[in-house]
């Protein structure tokens, strides 16, 4: 599947500059690097003939551009059961339970959120990760975004890369914090144990915000905004803060329950067996209409329950 051609002509300001910047200038919905590939690929014609990314423009030529669909999804659709938040013929937003993988891999080639994207949409075969603009932990629950069409996901896509998108979540950290703050530490893969992640020097920037929504005796529940992306961002940030996610099987550490506290808090804490983690916000400008949305999702049964037992450990 690809969009219709795109017809456009040169402006005259850009007379003298690279065809491959120029490109840049007059389809800034489309990433630099998609363009440059789309030309060498003839995908892209200047007056109907071929031209070199380093060419330069005169001003006048007719442009014509051809979209392209890459890493083409070869899963298999499966009809899953989906929490559909908002759907339009632009994107989709879905509300990922905890304990769905969205991608399929070693072990999971069915039954992810790929394969039931597949089935909702088919068309969704020939666009990159069948849609899917960024992804959640199997065990973190709350809101993914999904383009339709490969105009709307390459735009969500350039928005999530210049940090256009503004991601929320809300979590249940060990221990009490005193306020708010940011955590701004490096992230990469940890030296020994290659299934994790960990703060260090040579890392990729990692920045996370955070402000307390409410203190417990022992435990605090956050809202998160993170201004990166980094695999388990907050997971890592916050257990090398100190503060690990109550349930976190990897960063988490042993189970710690608290001095005094009561059976029931005890019994949660002790069948809580994920990260208490989930996206419950997403703002971005919508590739059709242009206009700011925002889209918000309660916490799933289990956090609930979590935040409950926390209340009324706290009020015996």
């Amino acid at each position: 599947m690809t969009d219709d051609a795109r017809v456009e002509t040169v402006p005259d300001d850009l007379a003298g500059e690279r065809l491959d910047r120029a490109l840049a200038r007059m389809f800034p919905q489309y990433s630099r690097t998609r363009l440059k590939d789309w030309l060498v690929e003839g995908f892209v014609t200047v007056n109907g003939g071929a031209m070199r990314p380093k060419d330069l423009v005169s001003g006048g030529e007719i442009v014509r551009l051809q979209p392209q669909a890459s890493l083409r999804v070869t899963s298999q659709p499966e009809p899953l059961e989906l929490d559909v938040v908002y759907e339009d013929s632009h994107l989709m937003v879905v509300n990922k339970p905890p304990g769905l993988v969205v991608h399929p891999g070693a072990g999971n080639l069915r039954g992810t959120l790929m394969n039931g994207l597949l089935h909702r949409v088919p068309g969704l075969t020939d666009l990159p990760r069948a849609g899917i603009v960024h992804r959640l932990d199997k065990d973190t629950s709350g809101l993914l975004l999904i383009g339709k069409t490969l105009t709307a996901h390459t735009a969500l896509v350039r928005q999530m890369s210049e940090r256009e998108i503004s991601r929320h979540y809300v979590a249940v950290c060990t221990g009490v914090l005193t306020g708010g703050g940011t955590i701004d530490a490096p992230i990469a893969r940890h030296p020994v144990d290659r299934l994790r992640m960990s703060v260090q020097d040579g890392g990729k920037p990692a920045v996370t915000h955070y402000r307390v929504l409410k203190r417990f005796a022992a435990h605090t529940y956050i809202s998160v905004r993170l201004e990166s992306g980094r695999t388990h961002q907050i997971r890592v940030h916050f257990a090398w803060r100190r503060h690990p996610l109550v349930g976190d099987p990897v960063y988490g550490g042993r189970l710690a329950v608290p001095a005094g506290a009561g059976a029931q808090l005890t019994q949660v804490l002790r069948s809580f067996r994920r990260q208490a983690l989930h996206a419950s916000e997403l703002r971005f400008t919508h590739p059709g209409s242009e206009e700011s949305v925002t889209f918000e999702a309660a916490v799933p049964a289990d956090l609930a329950a979590l935040l409950q037992a926390l209340e009324q450990d706290c009020a015996t």
